[in-house]
């Protein structure tokens, strides 16, 4: 007698919790994403200039802590006097609002989209799986939107302060992009997952309801 082959088989029940789980994960990570202020980091190399010792600095979305000290709503972008700025500056203050708003409402969605997965698996019913796994989608677009406007955001910056400096007056200093946005891309990551797996059981619910299919 042959041995036959041992097979893994995934339940409905592994997919939903699954997907349940990296729904979670996702919106933990994304909110404390948005609550940290990790973003962006500035080192300084002054190289025996220690007066620029303070002038590191890592920033949020919404605040910057330089030399050890947290400044609060220290970027705002909605109640800035437009006047004051020049038509370079007042776009990348529409950028910075657009960033702002883009990734809140993408937790938000997260936080509902979590009540509907949950919803949709109990009641088995693929087209709620369906509806609920693109919701997820569309949350995961909104993170990719806010996460890489932020990166070309930071770069348009950097090249806003060389333009005012110079080249050398960033020679010592070090830029780079911190966990905070590792942590939104990996939400965004787990928000494609989620989303996937909850198709998949949708297709799983599907066929349940048509019934075994005869020899």
């Amino acid at each position: 007698m042959k041995p036959q082959p041992s097979t893994m088989k995934v339940t409905f029940g592994a997919l939903v919790i699954t997907a349940g789980v990296c729904g979670i994960l996702s919106f933990a990570f994304l909110a404390t994403s948005l609550g940290t202020d990790h973003w962006y980091i500035i080192e300084m190399n002054p190289n025996n200039m220690t007066d620029f010792e303070d002038l590191s600095s890592h920033s949020g979305l919404w605040r910057i802590n330089e030399g050890g000290t947290t400044q609060d709503d220290s970027i705002d972008s909605f109640s800035a006097d437009s006047s004051k700025y020049n038509e370079t500056e007042l776009r990348m203050l529409s950028m910075h609002g657009a960033i702002v708003v883009m990734l809140p409402l993408s937790l938000v969605l997260l936080l509902v989209g979590g009540i509907c997965g949950l919803v949709s698996s109990l009641a088995r019913s693929p087209v709620l799986l369906t509806g609920t796994a693109f919701y997820f989608f569309v949350c995961s677009l909104l993170t990719l939107c806010g996460a890489s406007l932020y990166i070309i955001y930071s770069y348009q910056a950097l090249a806003e302060t060389e333009s005012l400096i110079g080249p050398d007056g960033l020679a010592s200093i070090h830029t780079s992009f911190g966990w905070s946005l590792g942590l939104a891309w990996l939400s965004y990551g787990l928000e494609l997952l989620t989303g996937t797996l909850l198709l998949i059981a949708a297709q799983m619910a599907k066929l349940r309801q048509r019934g075994p299919t005869k020899a």
